[in-house]
């Protein structure tokens, strides 16, 4: 997540699809088949494959690609033992970054993120001196085309949504993470496809940046690392960026 706006969020996903569509793709298969490989192929049993499948079809993956992937983590042998990690990390101008990854060799990983940091103006944080900056919430972003406000809210908080905001683009509706699945599962049981639907981590506090290149900059590069999963920033950088 290269930006705070939730609308900015949107574009710039799928705007990195069209140019980056393969690496993500790589990223995208690799994670339903780690998920896979930890608690099965049945998404209704699996809150994880069911998450990364979401994000699949956000990202209009082919349908081979999904399947491939699901076989391949369910394939019998021994395999790549993966653990998840958090970094929790600084960027130029003060951003707080925290960087989510999967890895096979902590050692390796931990060393390469480093120097990505090193080499750009970037820095590894004290434990929770970056956590303590965001907050874990489901986030449905839904744009205005796809349903009517008061029917989406209605619909959204007598689900169990904690708020629902609207906005020229669309609507946000945010939920407690362990109320996500059931929320999701409501809207899209009527028919309204979100744009956005993850678990995900929201700044509590913002750093405004006037000139973001090398914020993104450094962005960039952490999500192009085969091991990383997500980066979440509490940039706020102006709409020109």
């Amino acid at each position: 997540m290269a930006g705070h706006s939730r609308w900015a969020k949107v574009k710039t996903f799928k705007g990195a699809i069209d140019a980056k569509r393969g690496r993500i793709f790589a990223k995208l298969g690799r994670e339903i088949s780690i998920a896979v490989k930890i608690a099965g192929s049945d998404p209704d049993m699996n809150p994880r494959l069911r998450m990364a499948l979401l994000r699949g079809r956000a990202a209009n993956m082919p349908t081979d690609n999904v399947e491939r992937a699901i076989h391949k983590g369910a394939g019998t042998g021994e395999g790549a033992t993966y653990e998840d990690l958090a970094y929790e990390t600084y960027g130029p101008h003060g951003v707080a970054l925290l960087v989510e990854l999967s890895t096979d060799n902590r050692n390796r990983t931990a060393a390469e993120i480093r120097s990505l940091l090193t080499k750009n103006g970037g820095s590894i944080a004290t434990p929770g001196a970056v956590t303590r900056l965001f907050q874990r919430k489901g986030q449905m972003i839904v744009p205005r085309d796809a349903a009517g406000e008061d029917q989406l809210m209605e619909l959204a908080l007598e689900a169990g949504a904690e708020d629902f905001k609207a906005e020229p683009e669309g609507f946000e509706i945010l939920t407690d993470p362990a109320h996500f699945e059931a929320v999701h599962r409501q809207i899209e049981a009527k028919g309204i496809r979100c744009a956005v639907a993850e678990v995900t981590w929201l700044p509590t506090v913002l750093v405004p940046v006037a000139e973001p290149k090398a914020v993104l900059r450094l962005i960039d590069l952490l999500e192009e690392h085969d091991d990383v999963k997500d980066v979440y920033s509490n940039a706020e950088f102006p709409e020109a960026a």
